[in-house]
């Protein structure tokens, strides 16, 4: 339900909410949030709520370090796992400079203007995120180790999954803040899982990224375990995957989806560095499902771009190289900004490379371009990019390639 200002302070004063979480992200996707009490939600909606930003990453630093963040009341979630006497609530909020114009870092207002720009040009995309996350055991401080809960494998069952009842508490808690989970399953790896969530549009679907991990995080500590989305935990076992199912409407006969996919293919390189932000992100490129190279098929999971078999409204194109690390406003973002290019430039589809890269032989991968190797490549292949200087703000894109 999307609730309007009058709507959520009727709300918070018949619901008992005693704390409300102003919600934002920094440029790498890091939630941080600010707690009010009760009284001070009208100002927050009129005024917005002061913050310094000299201490979050890539918003700069003590010289100019006032920002506002202003609640979007369409977003307001009750956190179920908070005293059901005093309500906690939360709601992602757009951030300002003390003037009242937008600030150029804020990430969730870069996926807004992508979301506005396409639909002036009469295109809708929509996303579907699946999220891939490993859960270990906690020592006897209760800190991370690196032992898996389980040794499961592929969509085992239980007592050899340990972890079907975590998921099935974290699917019911995203069903209590009104996201639908699609599916969940264990994964490959040792103590690996999969929760996946169906299509919907782009700002609500990276609002419920950010929210997923939030949960999947809270419920594994209730449940004495820690969850890991980093891109690479285990050196000898799969990645944790961000696989980004996208389409677009209208579809006009699956040529608008061909030449999306085109654009992606032809900004994939420069985008890299936004997909794959971490040193880690690299040890998972390549092997164990997640692509190295640019090329797409149908059904094909060792492609960077696959088709999956679905019919009507179901059909999308599946983009496998971004890891749970990348800040899901800015993924989107890029996506819709590639698809517009492919689209507005009419830009052919290349052929599908229809066979498993894993097992093709040098002189098959030597004819296909390759995403790249280190995080050094990758934002040198942003940094030289005039379509990504024209659709990433200049201390974003200087915040990724000087890490």
């Amino acid at each position: 339900m999307k609730y309007s200002k009058e709507e959520v302070l009727q709300y918070v004063a018949e619901e008992d909410v005693k704390f409300i979480r102003l919600a934002f992200c920094d440029v790498f996707g890091k939630q941080k949030n600010i707690s009010i009490l009760p009284d001070e939600l009208p100002r927050a909606f009129e005024h917005g709520i002061a913050f310094d930003a000299s201490a979050i990453a890539g918003f700069g630093d003590e010289a100019r370090s006032d920002l506002f963040l202003h609640p979007d009341p369409e977003t307001l979630i009750r956190l179920p796992w908070r005293p059901e006497h005093g309500k906690v609530v939360r709601m992602f909020c757009s951030i300002t400079y003390p003037n009242g114009n937008p600030f150029e870092c804020d990430t969730r207002n870069l996926l807004k203007k992508a979301v506005e720009d396409a639909k002036a040009a009469g295109y809708t995309f929509y996303f579907g995120a699946e999220q891939e996350f490993y859960l270990f055991e906690l020592d006897e401080k209760n800190m991370p180790t690196k032992t898996p809960y389980d040794q499961a494998g592929y969509m085992d069952i239980a007592p050899e999954d340990k972890g079907e009842n975590v998921r099935r508490e974290i699917c019911l808690t995203l069903e209590q803040m009104g996201i639908r989970p699609e599916s969940s399953h264990h994964e490959e790896g040792p103590g690996q899982n999969e929760i996946d969530f169906r299509y919907t549009d782009a700002l609500t679907a990276a609002d419920n990224v950010m929210t997923f991990q939030t949960v999947v995080r809270t419920v594994a500590r209730r449940n004495g375990l820690f969850a890991d989305f980093s891109a690479k935990p285990l050196d000898d076992a799969p990645g944790n995957g961000f696989h980004i199912n996208c389409s677009v409407k209208p579809d006009d006969g699956a040529e608008n989806q061909e030449r999306m996919i085109a654009g992606i293919l032809a900004k994939i390189v420069p985008m890299t560095v936004f997909l794959n932000p971490t040193e880690r992100s690299f040890a998972r490129l390549g092997q164990m499902k997640a692509p190295r190279y640019v090329s797409w098929s149908r059904e094909n999971r060792s492609q960077l771009v696959r088709i999956p078999a679905a019919v009507k409204e179901y059909r999308r194109a599946e983009l496998r190289s971004p890891d749970p690390t990348a800040n899901p406003y800015i993924a989107f973002a890029l996506m819709i900004r590639a698809g517009l290019y492919g689209m507005q430039n009419a830009l052919p589809l290349p052929a599908p490379v229809d066979l498993n890269l894993y097992q093709a032989d040098e002189k098959t991968t030597a004819k296909l371009a390759k995403l790249p190797d280190s995080p050094k490549s990758a934002g040198a292949a942003a940094a030289a990019d005039e379509w990504i200087k024209t659709h990433i703000p200049a201390p974003i894109l200087k915040t990724y390639c000087e890490r």
